[in-house]
């Protein structure tokens, strides 16, 4: 009972020293932007008295020099009037040239006056901000601490916000380096911009005569992150910067060269990523989508020749909110700020295109039996691809055959991928024998142009092998590449527009593309080895096995080339899981089943859900159904 006790002391301990630490740097870092708030606060108000005071001297100087020559030339005009100059009258007439100095004397006292007491009223503020002293919260009375709630991080206010401790940490020792490479990236793409918009304001140039963040990094206050059935990762992080960067800009026109200098900047925002598409390449993400949430809090000083700008009455809140709106007209959600990353059809390996093959005839084939003709076949297949090959009729003691079947292909990557054709001859038992081959690369097949090619038949495709010099006969091929129009791809940010089928489909035909994506709560009875089998119109396509895993992720694509919408078909999806070992117990089981109708594809061009498995208590399998048409 003693160690329980123990125990629990020595956690409790540890729980509100780690407590203790964090409200520390909490307040740290509080303090740290209060500070260089207010010594911003105190440079303005220095530069805005001294601005106002000039001002007003300026005026009360032209003024009197005004009011001076007004007076002489009303002595000119009494003494051009009055020749002789009489006594009473010229008694009275000088006692009314005197009534608008008086006036002036008084208004110039009183607008100095006013001058002077604010610029002393500025300057008898304490300009030394002290640290003040770091005290625990159970000291704070309740006032202090209300006051101190806007400031507590929303990993405290909000529970679905997670607490990224480990993330500033490494931000911090990160920042000196981050620093450097954000301002080279600054640089890079900030001059092409400035070269092609300052002939438009007729300036020489535009160039940094320094550019650093400054050493204090930003902090986030918490991070929320978003599960959803799509291939895409939300997080919403919250962060502030309370920055001393180093920013000088020199403008060169009309034979000057001003310096711009950006000071105390400050940045409170809430912004929305998305990373999406998920690809199994590196680094995993095709986009960076961002977007805010809400208007972020923009504060800087701008200072141009020394003077700071912002001290000029109504020109600091013109500009912040000016900032905020164009930031919140161009990011602020739904809109969105688009990074590429990857290219999605390369990345995803998604169809480009297809590819029609037509296999014409094959000439002067040499047999490989000693005993009778040869039974020759072809065998048809696209690099990179996991399909079978596909293969022709059979024709029997033959060595000129016709066949005049077509195929089709489905291309992901025309740059890469190449079509192998191999010419066997059928053996009833025992290995077939390969009498030639040939590969075509897709490169070189120019689209929407039907090319007929009549192709020499090799052992191998090593240039450097004598026996390919060897005759072996011929083999003649039509060709026909029919890529996606480009206009028809997604735009960037667009991932759920559907891609259309080629041109050239059969009319009412088209694509239809299926896409296992993940599988839940799946029970086995004596394994659970799971993966999918997939039945439709007699051809059947199976992920690979996921060993011993309840929830699978396959991510896996088929295609289906239809002559016709599937408006009255369905497909059949089947969990099934193999035994890893070797036995003839439970070799195989079925974990569950669904049918899927197909005339919601074909009307929705799309459909992405979790659908709840027959024969199965809790498991659910996600499949997304894509139907591609070329109109």
């Amino acid at each position: 009972m003693q160690e329980d006790t123990n125990s629990t002391q020595f956690w409790r301990k540890k729980v509100d020293g780690s407590a203790r630490d964090g409200a520390r740097k909490l307040i740290l870092s509080q303090i740290q932007a209060l500070k260089l708030k207010r010594i911003a606060k105190l440079r303005r108000n220095e530069t805005r008295a001294e601005t106002v005071l000039r001002s007003t001297v300026v005026r009360a100087e032209g003024r009197r020099a005004d009011w001076s020559s007004r007076a002489g030339a009303e002595t000119e005009t009494s003494t051009a009037g009055s020749p002789e100059g009489g006594g009473a009258g010229a008694g009275s007439r000088k006692a009314g040239r005197q009534s608008p100095r008086n006036r002036s004397s008084a208004r110039q006292g009183v607008s100095i006056g006013l001058v002077v007491g604010y610029y002393f009223f500025i300057y008898f503020q304490p300009t030394h901000v002290e640290d003040p002293k770091i005290r625990p919260l159970v000291e704070r009375d309740s006032k202090s601490l209300q006051e101190m709630l806007p400031e507590i991080p929303l990993w405290v206010k909000n529970p679905d916000h997670d607490r990224v401790d480990w993330l500033n940490k490494f931000i911090e020792l990160m920042w000196p380096y981050l620093d450097k490479a954000i301002c080279k990236t600054v640089k890079t793409i900030a001059d092409p911009i400035i070269k092609e918009q300052i002939p438009k304001y007729k300036i020489d140039a535009v160039e940094f005569d320094s550019l650093s963040l400054g050493s204090l990094p930003p902090t986030f206050q918490g991070m929320k992150v978003y599960s959803t059935d799509d291939k895409e990762l939300i997080m919403e992080p919250s962060f502030k910067w309370a920055g001393n960067p180093n920013i000088h800009v020199a403008v060169k026109a009309f034979g000057m060269r001003p310096t711009v200098q950006v000071i105390d900047l400050q940045v409170f925002a809430s912004p929305r990523i998305t990373l999406k598409p998920l690809v199994p390449s590196f680094p995993c993400f095709c986009q960076i989508l961002v977007s805010l949430m809400e208007k972020p809090h923009v504060d800087f000083g701008l200072k141009l020749l020394g003077a700071d700008l912002m001290s000029i009455p109504g020109l600091y809140r013109f500009v912040q909110e000016t900032i905020k709106d164009q930031v919140a007209n161009m990011y602020l959600w739904p809109k969105t700020l688009v990074v590429p990353v990857l290219d999605p059809a390369k990345a995803m390996k998604r169809p480009v295109g297809m590819l029609d093959v037509k296999v014409i005839r094959a000439m002067k084939l040499k047999k490989k039996d000693l005993l009778g003709a040869s039974d020759p076949y072809v065998k048809l297949k696209l690099t990179e691809d996991k399909l079978p090959s596909k293969k022709t009729a059979i024709k029997y003691k033959n060595l000129n055959p016709e066949w005049n079947q077509e195929f089709s292909f489905v291309v992901k990557d025309p740059q890469s991928q190449a079509l192998e054709i191999m010419v066997y001859d059928w053996e009833q038992v025992g290995k077939h024998d390969k009498m030639g081959m040939n590969v075509v690369p897709l490169k070189e097949v120019t689209p929407e142009e039907p090319k007929v090619m009549t192709l020499e038949l090799l052992k191998n495709m090593d240039p450097n092998d004598p026996q390919n010099e060897k005759s072996r006969g011929q083999i003649m091929i039509e060709l026909n590449y029919k890529p996606f129009k480009d206009d028809q791809a997604p735009a960037d940010g667009e991932e759920n527009v559907i891609e259309k089928a080629p041109e050239g489909t059969p009319e009412g035909g088209g694509l239809l593309v299926v896409i296992i994506h993940q599988a839940e709560d799946l029970e086995g009875k004596h394994h659970t080895n799971p993966s999918v089998r997939v039945l439709f119109k007699g051809e059947e396509k199976k992920t690979k096995m996921v060993k011993k895993n309840r929830d699978p992720r396959w991510e896996e694509e088929f295609t289906f080339t239809l002559e016709e919408p599937p408006t009255n078909d369905r497909m059949h999806f089947e969990v099934i899981s193999m035994s890893s070992r070797l036995g003839l117990l439970h070799p195989k089981e079925t974990l569950g089943y669904v049918d899927i109708q197909l005339a919601d594809v074909v009307s929705n061009k799309r459909i992405n859900e979790k659908y709840n498995l027959i024969d199965s208590r809790n498991g659910k399998l996600q499949v997304e159904l894509q139907w591609r048409t070329s109109s």
